[in-house]
């Protein structure tokens, strides 16, 4: 597992509010079947209006940009002008939630409940940064120590792996809060994608309404309906 950085932690701190204590370990694993990655056809549904609202809005300014839909654990990949780089499949939170608790980022990860592992929704402004053991993840929300990694293999006992090339969605609930996703996919388009700059990450919700977390969102599609009435 990453733990504080020490000194490099510190550095970071300029970029990104508050200093987690604990973040997930990030190994290659090569094992993990081209099964785990998908085809990068275009989302449906919530993911296809998040991600039309972004590149109509400019939301994501300059920057590439990732969507997680946690309800299909699946996260979408996508250049600075709204070009589609890949989907893969991907671990979250084994509780559903969209908060984090408070404090959780402080914690040993022995130390934080079952219920109290959730990956938070919203928008985040994410950039690599040091963790433990002299790596380097890609920071979704630094304060509460969620991450966005290639999936750990420490414990084989949870099975990560299988769990990515399974076509099940609710066994892809394992982690502490991070986001694990195939490491070839991390490798190949995450981290080139995010390395340089970074990027902004959308984390859809799995509790609250896509309204409460994205309200113009919710604004834009409410507008398109009263215009398709009125026609």
């Amino acid at each position: 597992m990453f733990i504080r950085a020490g000194a490099a932690l510190a550095a970071f701190a300029a970029f990104a509010i508050g200093a987690p204590a604990t973040a997930q370990q990030a190994a290659p694993n090569a094992e993990e079947s081209a099964s785990a990655i998908l085809a990068a056809d275009s989302p449906s549904g919530t993911v296809a209006k998040v991600t039309n609202w972004i590149v109509a809005s400019h939301d994501n300014g300059e920057l590439p940009f990732i969507v997680i839909d946690k309800e299909g654990a699946e996260l979408f990949a996508y250049d600075a002008s709204g070009q589609s780089l890949g989907r893969a499949p991907v671990l979250i939170g084994i509780t559903k939630g969209d908060e984090s608790t408070p404090g959780v980022g402080d914690r040993e990860l022995s130390h934080i409940p079952v219920a109290d592992r959730t990956t938070p929704a919203g928008r985040f402004v994410a950039k690599f940064g040091p963790a433990s053991g002299h790596k380097k993840v890609l920071w979704v929300d630094y304060a509460d120590a969620v991450s966005l990694h290639a999936v750990v293999t420490a414990n084989r006992k949870e099975r990560r792996v299988q769990r990515l090339n399974s076509a099940a969605v609710d066994d892809n609930r394992i982690t502490f809060g991070c986001i694990n996703a195939p490491t070839a996919f991390y490798e190949n388009v995450v981290r080139p994608l995010f390395m340089a700059a970074g990027g902004i990450v959308y984390v859809l919700p799995d509790t609250k309404s896509l309204g409460e977390v994205f309200p113009a969102v919710a604004s834009v599609s409410q507008s398109e309906t009263a215009s398709e009435i009125a026609r």
